[in-house]
């Protein structure tokens, strides 16, 4: 331990009473200084009342000071605002000596007593700042250099708010504003953002926080690519809406939100789209408490519906959201009735008694199983659940007359290679060919990407295998993905929801794909570190390729055919695709349960084959079961 930390670590009680006695000390001092400079003589000290004076400044002075405060002030956080105390204090000081001396019948010439205070003032004064001084200094030699990118209002509180801290210290700004290139902001430079590469390396900064909440994605996305190859790690404050609602703080700094690499700016949503389906009405979502259920959930609540009824098989994901959401209504005052309920897809007759019971209105339909190595591995209950699972949703809902069904589809069911995205195929044209009968229900199903952080998501994995300091696994190098925050699939899913005339396929605009192993790579980048490989054997993080799993493709798609059509949302389109009569589906599904029944693996895969789903698998039957007996 230091010698400045074992004065840090000294008790608050012991410092007073060292301040109390230096103050003492420069009292004396500053009055004897006083009378020196002006008199060039101390003789007067050999009379007594030179002394009482002394003393009745020097107690006064102490209890002055005490009641103002400089004794319960933290030198190392002195403000603006203490040195003002210290200034008015002495120059008090410098009035009772007046008054001391005039009772005493003293000779004091006149400008003694400022000559004390100005004395008193630097002693004083100048020994607290020396103190902070002393301490700030060793504490930026403990601290990590940053640099702040955004001198605007954010970077300025982050600013302040890093300088109380003792993790960073802030050594510049850098800004893209040419009006305030070579400025000085609060104490610090602010850099030209082209200067980046040399000022790392110069002021040798390990670390740069983007301060810069209100910016776009694609402004965000633009900064982190100058920022991608630089050996620095990057934070990030919160988002401005984040700010704005309270339910985030400037100082929460925190790794660089994925959507920002992604750089795809959300549209606007479409008030009157959004309460179409659910304002003043009941509505029902199944899967409540999975990734895009419980998003929907939150969403559905701000358009304040009558009840909002939670469908989930899991107690824990239901206890969740059931908890979440009463916890909001409750804190918002929200006047919406918040109905959980246990129960499986799969179960025709819960499925009657709930939707007629509570006279539901609107359906969202997000129950699945939607892991697509699981379901390969776990075919007869991927069938279940999603194939006959929006079967009994959608029969039910006819009966119980639901105004609008909506299936919360995905891009693996464009020309499937797999039995998840068959079956999710087929959920599609379950509600195709019921659309097409004569009936009250209004069914559509909306159709998109990975959605960034849902559960089997695989951004989350990386972090926690970069976290861990080893290796990345990618199943393959040139494998491609869309991403979509999941707030934005919920806002989209609503919206799209409300439009739908009748068996409407909408598929949402998912921007351009992205190659899994620039995300992964990026990624290792922004938190400091480099890629190991043959080229840098000396770097922090491998890329390890796995190869493609059960029934993986490379890249996915969302539109089967070109038929494409647009809508009054612009991140909104609607496709033409092909379907069954009922009939015959229907005929199909008799067939296809019968095998599941038996576990008849083999004619599962042949009905699948057969079905116009466009299924083209990979590999050959997965099921662990299957493959266990054979």
């Amino acid at each position: 331990m230091t010698v400045i930390d074992s004065i840090l670590a000294t008790p608050r009680y012991y410092k007073r009473i060292i301040s109390v006695v230096i103050d003492a000390l420069f009292i004396c001092i500053a009055f004897f200084g006083a009378f020196f400079i002006r008199l060039d003589d101390l003789s007067f000290i050999y009379q007594n009342e030179y002394w009482q004076v002394l003393i009745a400044v020097w107690i006064s002075t102490l209890i002055l000071f005490t009641k103002v405060g400089l004794y319960r002030a933290i030198l190392r956080y002195l403000s603006v605002h203490a040195l003002l105390t210290i200034v008015l204090s002495c120059f008090a000081s410098a009035l009772l000596l007046v008054v001391y001396g005039y009772y005493w019948d003293l000779f004091i010439p006149r400008t003694i007593p400022l000559i004390y205070s100005l004395f008193l003032i630097v002693l004083c004064g100048g020994a607290r700042l020396f103190v902070r001084l002393l301490v700030s200094q060793y504490n930026t030699k403990q601290k990590t250099r940053v640099m702040i990118y955004g001198a605007g209002d954010s970077g300025r509180q982050l600013l302040n708010l890093l300088r109380q801290g003792h993790e960073f210290h802030p050594v510049a700004f850098i800004d893209d504003e040419k009006r305030l290139f070579n400025t000085v902001v609060n104490g610090l430079t602010v850099f030209n953002s082209k200067k980046l590469s040399y000022l790392v390396t110069k002021m040798r900064v390990s670390k740069v926080l983007l301060a810069m909440p209100s910016a776009t994605r694609s402004q965000r996305k633009a900064i982190i690519n100058s920022l991608v190859d630089l050996p620095v790690e990057v934070k990030s404050i919160p988002h401005f809406e984040e700010l704005l609602s309270g339910t985030a703080t400037i100082d929460q700094l925190r790794d660089v939100p994925i959507e920002d690499l992604l750089g795809r700016d959300s549209v606007a949503a479409k008030p009157d789209l959004l309460a179409a389906n659910i304002k003043n009405k009941i509505v029902m979502v199944t899967g409540a408490g999975g990734s895009i259920g419980s998003e929907l959930c939150r969403q559905i609540i701000r358009q304040s519906p009558k009840s909002l009824i939670l469908f989930e098989l899991s107690e824990f994901a239901l206890y969740q959201i059931d908890k979440e959401l009463s916890e909001l209504v409750a804190t918002q005052g929200l006047n919406v009735k918040i109905i959980p309920l246990l129960g499986s897809v799969q179960r025709l007759t819960r499925l009657k008694i709930v939707l007629k019971s509570f006279a539901v209105q609107t359906l969202y339909h997000a129950a699945a199983y939607k892991h697509v190595p699981l379901v390969e591995y776990n075919v007869v209950e991927g069938v279940r659940n999603n194939v006959f699972g929006t079967y009994y949703t959608a029969l039910a809902a006819i009966e119980a007359e639901v105004e609008s069904f909506v299936l919360i589809s995905t891009d693996k069911a464009v020309r499937p290679t797999n039995v998840m995205g068959t079956t999710k195929r087929m959920a599609e044209l379950t509600l195709q060919s019921l659309a097409a009968e004569k009936h009250k229900t209004r069914f559509c199903m909306v159709r998109f990407g990975n959605v960034l952080g849902s559960s089997g998501s695989v951004i989350p994995l990386f972090k926690r295998q970069i976290a861990e300091g080893d290796h990345v696994t990618i199943t393959h190098p040139d494998i491609i993905r869309y991403f979509m925050t999941i707030p934005e699939a919920a806002q989209l899913v609503i919206q799209a929801g409300a439009m739908g005339k009748g068996g409407d396929v909408f598929v949402l605009d998912m921007g351009e794909p992205v190659k899994i192993v620039d995300l992964a790579t990026n990624l290792i980048k922004l938190s400091g570190l480099e890629v190991k490989s043959a080229e840098n054997p000396y770097g922090d993080i491998e890329l390890r390729f796995t190869g493609l799993r059960p029934g993986e493709k490379l890249f996915e798609e969302l539109l089967i055919g070109d038929d494409v059509g647009k809508t009054v949302h612009e991140r909104i389109m609607t496709a033409n695709e092909s379907f069954l009569p009922y009939s015959e589906y229907e005929f199909i599904l008799q067939k296809l349960d019968k095998a599941c029944h038996t576990f008849n693996h083999e004619q599962i895969r042949d009905i699948l084959l057969a079905v116009p789903a466009g299924f083209n698998p990979t590999d050959g039957i997965g099921d662990l079961v299957w493959k266990a007996t054979h």
